[in-house]
């Protein structure tokens, strides 16, 4: 049965009080996320200056020995460069930048086609450092211990800006599933990983697991199976296998337009999912924040049910 999928008069209070859930949780604990994020970014660009010499020997060399690095010399230019403006001017490659900036050199790209590359991006970062917060490369001098923390919060300010919705997501999302997590508990769930060979309508009853990956069949014929991230997912008590657990999707959002740009994601994966393990399929979501009645009614049309976070007990009625 639904649990709020077909209760349209309760939409917009319903909306209204997770507005204001979510309003509270931001003001109290955003901060502090940011801040901290912002206190290991500040490090990690330190580290980056003096692995470059203060940023007087940015070379192919130390982005091959460190390309973790690269955001952060993309932010001390003058205008920051976001990577696509970096790749279009350096004429380079975008899985190249991509792999870069995850950590990774390209294990199987020509040597010579590689130092081409990295010559090309380090000329232009070089060419374009933003002397006003870099004073001492102008100077030609050593910059002091005050200048160079000065220059990197400015550009850790920069990096977490460029972020600082995915920081608010993460904590939020770590939050929702917590909660998730100590209902559960309290109803004597055991928080259990899902082993790589079991399928997943084997999962033990009375155990949950969260960001597990599940393999479905993508839309259009012949395609490859895919793996797709599903947040929690709960095997009941009472489950007589096999039995497919309940997928939950824990979504927060801070406001109105995002999610509407969004919706079509969750229908995408429900439809996934049947395709892949039939129509029994329970997959609803968990919201917090702004979701008003376009997004909810598109969710409910397409199949979607939802438990709202002000009222997590809703979970309940999904047999738990």
């Amino acid at each position: 049965m639904p649990i709020n999928a077909d209760e349209p008069h309760l939409w917009k209070a319903d909306t209204r009080t997770s507005v204001d859930q979510f309003n509270r949780w931001f003001m109290k604990f955003a901060p502090k996320a940011y801040r901290e994020t912002r206190e290991k970014t500040i490090n990690s660009v330190e580290e980056g200056l003096t692995l470059t010499r203060d940023l007087a020997t940015i070379t192919p060399g130390v982005i091959k020995a460190h390309p973790e690095i690269l955001p952060t010399l993309r932010m001390s230019t003058c205008p920051p460069l976001a990577r696509d403006r970096l790749i279009g001017l350096a004429d380079s490659s975008k899985s190249l930048v991509g792999s870069l900036e995850q950590g990774k050199v390209p294990p199987f790209m020509a040597p010579d086609a590689l130092e081409k590359h990295l010559r090309s991006i380090t000329n232009i970062l070089s060419r374009m450092l933003d002397v006003d917060i870099f004073p001492w490369l102008q100077e030609g001098r050593q910059p002091t211990k005050k200048e160079r923390y000065r220059s990197s919060t400015i550009v850790a300010d920069r990096l977490c800006g460029a972020v600082a919705e995915p920081i608010v997501r993460n904590a939020q999302e770590k939050r929702q599933l917590a909660l998730i997590q100590d209902y559960l508990t309290g109803r004597g769930y055991k928080l259990k990983a899902l082993p790589a060979s079991t399928l997943l309508a084997q999962m033990e009853p009375g155990t949950f697991t969260f960001r597990l990956n599940v393999l479905v069949k993508p839309s259009g014929a012949g395609s490859t199976s895919v793996k797709i991230p599903i947040d929690a997912v709960i095997q009941p008590k009472k489950a007589k296998l096999p039995h497919l657990p309940l997928l939950i999707e824990a979504k927060s959002a801070g406001d109105f337009t995002n999610v509407n740009k969004r919706r079509k994601e969750e229908a995408t994966k429900i439809n996934q999912l049947k395709a892949t393990y039939g129509g029994d399929v329970v997959f609803v979501l968990f919201l917090c924040g702004y979701f008003d009645a376009p997004y909810l009614g598109y969710e409910a049309a397409e199949g979607i049910d939802w438990i709202w976070e002000h009222r997590i007990e809703d979970i309940d009625q999904l047999g738990i």
